[in-house]
């Protein structure tokens, strides 16, 4: 009975990891895109996104890494499993706390926005493909686009926390990737390579981008999922 509260003590706190670090990188990475990016005269444009969203997993992986792994996306937990390093009974429960996270964060998000006079909401950092799209790119451009980025996301973060990595870098690696990511991407879909965090935001944006929304789930599941079976295949053991 006391190994049984304990091992549901322990994913709980996992879960609570999972839904503040999602909760971060929504508020920094869609919080910098809504209320800094096109500021005038001083906007960060998407070079300042870009390193915004790596911020969030750069600081939350040295926070939370040794709580939960610090996954905050149901991709990469899915790409974890199937490479066999996460546990397949935790991640339902991650992915509904990532979402759960994301969507907080990005009602804190409105919550602020919406304070300045004159607020609309727009895209609200959501992520589209065709009319939708920062670029007008179009829905194959966009499959494309998020399952090669999410599956090289993948590969760095299965690589960086490999046994065998340099101690202590992971998080500087998976931060500059998911930093390269944007600075590729944002013209392209807004960049997701995050099913929840394009749940998030698609939640407040409305429903032509809740149409959308299948292929912001769909892309990088299956580039993560392509990630980890071909890393289960070049890794140098079963780490």
């Amino acid at each position: 009975m006391l190994y049984s509260f304990n091992q549901k003590s322990k994913i709980m706190k996992k879960l609570v990891a999972e839904f503040i670090g999602t909760l971060w990188l929504v508020l920094g990475g869609c919080g910098s895109a809504v209320l800094a990016a096109a500021y005038p005269e001083l906007g960060i444009g998407f070079a300042g996104v870009a390193i915004a969203f790596g911020l969030t997993v750069l600081t939350m992986v040295y926070a939370i890494g040794h709580v939960s792994g610090c996954h905050l996306n149901p991709a990469v937990s899915l790409g974890l499993w199937i490479a066999g390093r996460f546990d397949k009974k935790e991640l339902l429960p991650y992915i509904a706390a990532q979402v759960l996270g994301a969507i907080a964060g990005a009602g804190i998000l409105y919550l602020i926005a919406s304070g300045k006079e004159g607020f609309e909401i727009g895209a609200f950092a959501a992520n589209g493909y065709g009319e939708h799209s920062p670029g007008g790119y179009d829905m194959i451009a966009a499959l494309v686009s998020e399952i090669v980025m999410t599956f090289m996301f993948l590969i760095v973060i299965l690589g960086a926390t490999h046994d065998k990595a340099p101690k202590g870098f992971a998080g500087i690696a998976i931060g500059l990737a998911l930093t390269l990511i944007h600075l590729i991407s944002i013209p392209v879909t807004n960049t997701s390579v995050n099913p929840a965090r394009s749940t998030s935001q698609a939640i407040f944006a409305g429903t032509e981008y809740l149409g959308q929304l299948w292929l912001f789930w769909l892309a990088p599941i299956v580039g993560a999922m392509l990630a980890g079976i071909v890393y289960k295949m070049i890794s140098p053991d079963k780490n």
